[in-house]
């Protein structure tokens, strides 16, 4: 379950812009993430000497804290009836890491016994991918590249942009891609 919430917190936000969206009613980040687990104590000194998180007054929930933002990060009891993934479900759990740090995190996950995958190279960023004991699916993405490491920012998303890796497949991809609409062209009209 996904949901919008009011939360006070001290971070400073990430205020979402946009023209059509008036400051003071803009999303201002992310608090954090409730997942499922039958056994979230397995998990608890994963979470705390592995990663780093921070235990909470309240049961299963710790705090994810950065050099700027944390999040929280809390487990409840799953329902009786077991999910089905698709559309409007969570694959797994993204955190951020530094470029300089992405090798040493892979590292401390593997001398944890999570199992990382290798570090994956997905051209504007990279990811490692484990599940923590719970089962849940975590990516440990690097804050860079970024989306300007093949296009200037003034005109990012002005047509399709494919990593390398998947530029061969282009042709069928125009094809089966519906273009979404440049927003830019509306801002400039009024």
């Amino acid at each position: 379950m996904q949901e919008l919430a009011i939360v006070e917190a001290a971070d400073d936000p990430l205020t979402a812009e946009h023209p059509d969206i008036p400051a003071e009613l803009a999303l201002q980040g992310f608090d954090g993430v409730r997942a499922y687990a039958r056994e979230p104590e397995a998990s608890s000194g994963f979470l705390e000497e592995t990663l780093g998180f921070v235990p909470r007054a309240g049961v299963n929930e710790w705090e994810a804290r950065g050099n700027r933002r944390g999040a929280i990060y809390a487990y409840d009891a799953p329902p009786e009836e077991r999910g089905i993934p698709g559309a409007g479900t969570v694959h797994h759990v993204a955190w951020s890491s530094p470029m300089d740090d992405h090798e040493a995190w892979r590292q401390r996950i593997a001398e944890a016994g999570a199992h990382p995958t290798p570090i994956i190279d997905r051209f504007w960023f990279k990811s490692i991918y484990f599940r923590e004991p719970s089962g849940v699916l975590f990516e440990v993405a690097t804050l860079g590249p970024g989306f300007t490491a093949d296009e200037p920012l003034e005109t990012l998303g002005e047509h399709l942009t494919l990593p390398p890796d998947y530029e061969h497949l282009r042709a069928h991809l125009e094809q089966v891609l519906t273009p979404l609409p440049d927003p830019r062209a509306a801002r400039t009209r009024s």
